[in-house]
């Protein structure tokens, strides 16, 4: 399931409130009890269900390293479609031979199990298998980070939410949610959130 903006991240981002390279940029992780809501939660203090500081884990999360933003051409984009692949609504390719273009899942399912005629014009869609693919871009802007851990942990999460951190919750800005699906949980172990091949989050250049 693709990571998503929270809306006045991307605000925050274009503004200046937030620089992803230079920021403290963190991830914590909230319950099931944290109800999401992107277009009007904004900033920390908007947060509820945070996972309790026990069991390895800290309140406020942990701090990215190596966060970098960068354009993509389009065919250097991370992933490539596949054939017989399940894709959710929101996902991002490239055709495995690339053609300068991208394409994102409008309609989720499962592809084909042969090569789809790609529209080459903003816009056009092709239906693969019970996936439909919309032509969004040339590229992208894309943030990524080095994966995130929490060693030898004991944690039961079911959203992770990226945020600048100014050290005033009511100041520091969400950026984007994580959604894996479903909980995800550690037990004495390692509690590993790694990112896509295609980055955190993007904004796509038509």
């Amino acid at each position: 399931m693709p990571n998503n903006w929270y809306a006045s991240g991307i605000d925050a981002a274009l503004n200046g409130e937030i620089d992803w390279d230079t920021n403290t940029i963190k991830l914590l992780l909230c319950t099931s009890s944290y109800t999401p809501n992107r277009a009007t939660h904004d900033y920390r203090d908007d947060l509820t269900n945070e996972v309790a500081a026990t069991g390895g884990y800290s309140t406020g999360g942990v701090t990215l390293a190596s966060c970098t933003c960068a354009y993509v051409a389009a065919n250097s984009w991370g992933v490539s479609r596949a054939n017989a692949t399940a894709y959710t609504v929101g996902e991002v390719v490239r055709p495995a031979t690339g053609n300068g273009f991208l394409y994102q899942c409008i309609v989720a399912g499962t592809s084909a199990g042969s090569i789809p005629t790609y529209p080459t014009t903003i816009g056009g869609t092709v239906t693969d298998g019970g996936v439909t693919w919309e032509c969004v871009g040339a590229g992208a802007v894309m943030l990524d980070a080095a994966d995130a851990q929490w060693a030898a942990s004991t944690i039961t999460a079911r959203y992770g939410v990226i945020y600048k951190d100014t050290g005033t919750p009511a100041t520091s800005p969400l950026i984007a949610l994580i959604d894996p699906g479903g909980n995800v949980t550690s037990s004495g172990g390692n509690f590993d959130v790694p990112w896509s091949p295609a980055g955190i989050v993007s904004v796509i250049i038509p």
